[in-house]
């Protein structure tokens, strides 16, 4: 039996680790679990898997959150900074980070330090922070497992190879819904449209990720620290429909693919079990409901995201963090309604132009980065995108 604590529980990778674990009550307690700002959700979640732990980070609903589970015995926490003291629980046995954006870096970092095995489904930890984490990683006794399905797939590729034979890495992309639009098209998107993902089902926050493909781009980044790749050894391709889930190229000219249907069930399970693997009910991929698997390079023209990556993989240094924080400015002032689809991509480049290139050596210097780029983002979307 082991412990599982779920930070990010009410979000979409949250919601189906809870399924996992109430499929497999014989392996799985569900020790703790967090939440921002969906407090009605995390009353009912804790309410049927009883943790001992509810951190609620979003103090506003504290009281009502410890009001409505005042008679289960579970200790109720208020904040962010209690999920950083609450990853130090000797009980818990895995962290599952699946917090949305900047907010799960330190916790990710936390746990490594506390020597967890970490279910890692916040990229933006290895984006902005991956030289360190990585570093802290092999001083300690941790493990980093991605959940992501792209990392899960070359991650299971990999499994019994020796990373030294891998040639290239291909990370499949379903382009979203926009992948054959022009630039003309795009600056007409809505925030209905941009939120309709065809093959996925995923949060707001990450679904127009994946229409301005900066998703994709964000997963180049951690790929590069995940499996120790240069830059010129990862590469996208589109798959509209989501089957192949990554592909590992090694140095003997063979490939390895992962398959599957488009559920991130799996990667989540595998992650949870790894490295056994176990039984599960999901639905099973027939190639006989598939008379063809379609594949395609993106428009790097028109989704300017991906080289914008590519820029900032190579450039390194604060670089990273100034994209993933002037990325996620731009997608909640779209959410919001104050920018247009294609606004994203100007903000992006526009901080990234604005911010000179240094050398990170600590964590307190990517947190000012971070504030300082937000802070400057904020400005340019309320003086110039209107």
């Amino acid at each position: 039996m082991k412990n599982i604590a779920i930070f990010g529980s009410t979000g979409s990778i949250g919601r189906q680790t809870l399924d996992i674990i109430e499929n497999n009550p014989d392996k799985f307690k569900t020790y703790a679990i967090s939440g921002n700002n969906n407090y009605k959700l995390i009353i009912n979640q804790a309410k049927k898997f009883k943790p001992q732990y509810v951190v609620i980070t979003n103090e506003k609903y504290y009281s009502e959150v410890k009001k409505e589970l005042s008679a289960t015995g579970i200790k109720i926490l208020s904040g962010y900074n209690e999920i950083l003291n609450l990853i130090s629980d000797n009980a818990i046995d895995i962290v599952v980070m699946a917090l949305v954006g900047y907010s799960g870096m330190l916790p990710t970092l936390k746990a490594v330090e506390n020597n967890k095995t970490i279910a890692l489904a916040n990229k933006e930890s290895l984006v902005v922070a991956g030289q360190i984490i990585m570093q802290k990683l092999k001083e300690s006794n941790a493990s980093l497992i991605p959940v992501d399905s792209e990392h899960s797939a070359i991650f299971q590729c990999l499994t019994g190879e020796d990373y030294n034979n891998i040639e290239k890495i291909y990370l499949t992309a379903s382009g979203g819904p926009f992948r054959n639009y022009s630039w003309e098209q795009l600056s007409n998107v809505t925030r209905h449209q941009a939120l309709q993902h065809p093959n996925w089902d995923m949060g707001g926050k990450i679904t127009i990720d994946s229409a301005t493909m900066f998703n994709k781009g964000l997963e180049m980044i951690e790929a590069k620290w995940l499996f120790n790749l240069a830059p010129s050894q990862i590469d996208v391709i589109v798959h509209p429909q989501s089957i192949i889930h990554s592909i590992v190229q090694f140095i003997d000219g063979s490939m390895k693919a992962q398959m599957g249907l488009p559920d991130m069930r799996t990667p989540i399970q595998y992650a949870l079990t790894y490295p056994e693997r176990i039984y599960s009910p999901f639905r099973r991929f027939s190639f006989l409901d598939y008379n063809r698997l379609d594949f395609e390079y993106p428009d790097y023209e028109v989704f300017k995201s991906l080289k914008i990556a590519i820029d900032v993989m190579n450039e390194g240094g604060n670089k990273p963090c100034i994209l993933n924080a002037a990325n996620e400015e731009a997608v909640y002032a779209f959410l919001n309604d104050k920018i247009k689809f294609t606004d994203i991509f100007i903000v992006v480049e526009e901080m990234l132009n604005m911010f000179d290139y240094k050398q990170v050596t600590d964590i307190q210097q990517l947190t000012d980065c971070n504030s300082l780029v937000r802070q400057k983002a904020k400005k340019f979307i309320e003086e110039k995108c209107k």
